[in-house]
């Protein structure tokens, strides 16, 4: 037995504590309110920032889903280093990697006994290697957070679509990746399900329930007794949930609680993608805690393509994403890809690298250090273990509260002298739920108080990204509406570098011609159907005939020398009508016509961009026909925009 002698000091707290128990009972901790999170939903959320590695036979066949016919020799990697992906994005300031272990071709990263589809049978280390075990242990190598991505579509298997796929192929294959490469932070699941594949040669259309078909309920009780400490992510959780969106950004009032809706049967997107809107806001008071994940691709697409080269989104972009996710709740998901050798393309890694950069110039740097604070109220008649200097000591779950009902109360920031700002930070002790609805800051001015701005929900995380710079010395926090007391934990001020700007332009990599003397000349639904070539990226034309496919033809007045088409998705943020399968033709006189592209737009619905369809080789045309073959259920073929260049 270790025996502690008692000194002054201790005896001195020790009063102090009795002294404070007597006098008022209210020094308890609050109570907490509404759904809260678990442990491994908290580590999950102080992780802010991590990549989904997007690497496989898909980067090979050139598309964003892989059809499941690519044969595995094409897989050769041979300058793949897993050490160079994970200290890259880990000086980039990011705490994580999602493996996709397995993309929707079916074909596996890892030596799996549940299909011939995968690494071993590929030249990449003599058909002896294992991609997820080198980035196992370049993870465990630089203490990074690692997470796997097991897609549930297999467009390669021939069991797909009957139940023995799910029970003989798809669970064993969890198994083996929760069993073989050590703790995992999180196991990702999406959407996407069910549509055209190889499926072992018989290249056909395949559906599924989405919704019964794999046994979600039973695959999750795996996955807690496998990897008890891996957040579930899903459409609709049951940990973290989908944001709704592929842009990188939540709601500006985002709630971390959320109560998933029942789906409407009719209105399913093609292969079983659902978009939820309400995703982007969550839930107030929602009957889970389950927090959104922002997922966004570092370029426009998922996997590699090379026509991207020059279209990788700038430190100042990602920036903008970092304030639009992590700084309203969420985390950042963001989608990085290997090249055709396996190689972390050196573009990709000098924006990250420089992002990383920016990220410390602005929050290593701490304004607000030095503060003394005055608060309307402090819990439990100024109790220390409730005051506000817990606002900037580090901890995420130290925290400024407030009596039970003292729901608005004050807090005045004295600085040290002067400072220069344009970033505000605001943080609550999220183990006690979601609690402030409706705030506002003021600077001291003139002597008067002036407000600069305000907001609604805060949670985990909340940054004010103001539109100018505040040179103040005093400052007022107001909390305007909270149903319950408060516990706030964080409150910051940083500064952006000088020069910087967040709308930075994307360089094209081709050049559409202009559409001034074209015209369409047959079409099979006449209503506003000059919206297709119009120039507006605004307006779709919306095909009025029920039958597919749906077909129009467009003349541009001259022979012209075309090197690929476009398809630009309606950009009103509906599914509705956009085209999933397709078929191109060029004509220089309308008369024959020849086929030069056909195939699928892969995850359009999630991720609706500009479609660029590159033509082995330049053609003289004057005619374009476009056949739309499906199209995403619920409306009929709608058309933002077709273009050549």
């Amino acid at each position: 037995m270790t025996t502690v002698k008692p000194t002054r000091s201790n005896i001195i707290l020790l009063l102090i504590c009795l002294f404070y128990s007597s006098c008022n009972t209210s020094q308890k901790e609050p109570a907490p309110y509404g759904a809260l999170p678990s442990e491994r939903q908290l580590h999950w959320q102080e992780t802010e920032m991590y990549c989904i590695m997007h690497y496989g036979l898909v980067t090979y066949a050139n598309k964003e889903w892989g059809y499941g016919d690519k044969d595995p020799a094409t897989f050769a990697a041979p300058h793949f280093d897993a050490g160079d992906v994970i200290r890259t994005i880990k000086q980039a300031g990011f705490n994580g990697i999602v493996l996709v272990a397995k993309h929707h071709d079916g074909f596996c990263l890892w030596p799996t006994t549940t299909t011939g589809y995968n690494i071993t049978q590929s030249p990449w280390k003599n058909g002896k290697g294992d991609m997820v075990k080198e980035y196992q242990e370049a993870c465990e190598k630089e203490n990074f957070k690692l997470g796997i991505y097991c897609s549930p579509w297999d467009r390669n298997h021939p069991l797909y679509g009957q139940p023995e796929y799910v029970t003989e192929v798809y669970i064993p294959q969890l198994k083996e990746l929760y069993s073989n490469y050590g703790q995992l932070f999180m196991s990702w699941h999406d959407g996407a399900n069910g549509g055209g594949g190889y499926y072992g040669g018989a290249n056909e259309h395949r559906e599924i329930d989405r919704e019964t078909y794999y046994g979600w309920e039973a695959i999750w009780k795996i996955t807690r007794t496998m990897q008890p400490d891996a957040c579930l992510f899903g459409d609709a959780g049951p940990d973290v949930r989908w944001v709704g969106n592929e842009d990188g950004f939540a709601a500006e009032t985002s709630w971390a609680t959320y109560t998933p809706e029942a789906r409407e049967p009719d209105k399913k997107p093609a292969n079983g993608a659902v978009l939820y809107e309400k995703g982007m806001e969550g839930t107030r008071n929602g009957k889970y805690w389950m927090p959104a994940e922002c997922d966004v691709p570092l370029r426009p697409g998922w996997f590699y393509h090379k026509t991207e080269d020059q279209q990788v989104k700038t430190p100042a972009q990602l920036l903008e994403l970092y304030y639009k996710s992590v700084g309203r709740g969420a985390c950042l998901d963001l989608g990085i890809n290997l090249d055709t050798e396996g190689r972390f393309p050196e573009g990709d890694k000098e924006t990250l690298l420089a992002f990383g950069r920016l990220l410390k110039s602005i929050f290593d740097n701490n304004l607000i250090a030095g503060a003394t604070f005055t608060a309307s109220n402090i819990r439990g008649n100024n109790h220390p273990l409730f005051g506000p200097a817990n606002l900037i000591d580090g901890d995420r779950y130290s925290y400024w509260a407030t009596d039970d009902k003292i729901t608005t109360p004050e807090l005045i920031i004295d600085l040290p002298g002067p400072r220069t700002f344009n970033v505000i930070r605001l943080r609550e002790n999220i183990k006690l739920g979601q609690r402030i609805e409706k705030f506002a800051i003021d600077t001291w001015k003139d002597d008067g108080w002036k407000e600069i701005t305000t907001g609604t929900s805060i949670g985990a995380n909340r940054l004010i990204p103001l539109t100018t710079k505040i040179t103040s010395g005093k400052l007022r926090l107001r909390i305007l509406q909270s149903p319950v007391c408060i516990t706030l934990s964080d409150v910051g001020l940083f500064v952006e570098p000088d020069k910087l700007s967040t709308v930075d332009e994307i360089v094209p990599t081709d050049f559409e011609q202009h559409k001034e003397g074209w015209k369409i000349v047959l079409y099979t639904s006449p209503e506003n159907i000059e919206r297709a070539i119009d120039g507006d990226e605004s307006t779709f034309w919306q095909a009025s005939s029920h039958a597919l496919p749906q077909e129009l033809i467009i003349d541009m007045g001259s022979l012209q020398i075309i090197n690929g088409i476009t398809y630009l998705p309606r950009q009103d943020r509906k599914w509705e009508g956009i085209i999933t399968w397709y078929r191109f033709y060029i004509s220089p006189a309308g008369e024959t016509w020849q086929e030069v592209a056909a195939g699928e737009f892969s995850n359009i619905a999630a991720n609706p961009l500009k479609q660029r369809l590159v033509l082995d080789q330049p053609v003289p045309a004057r005619y374009v026909k476009m056949e739309a073959i499906e199209a995403i259920p619920g409306e009929d073929v709608t058309v933002a925009e077709i273009g050549i260049f």
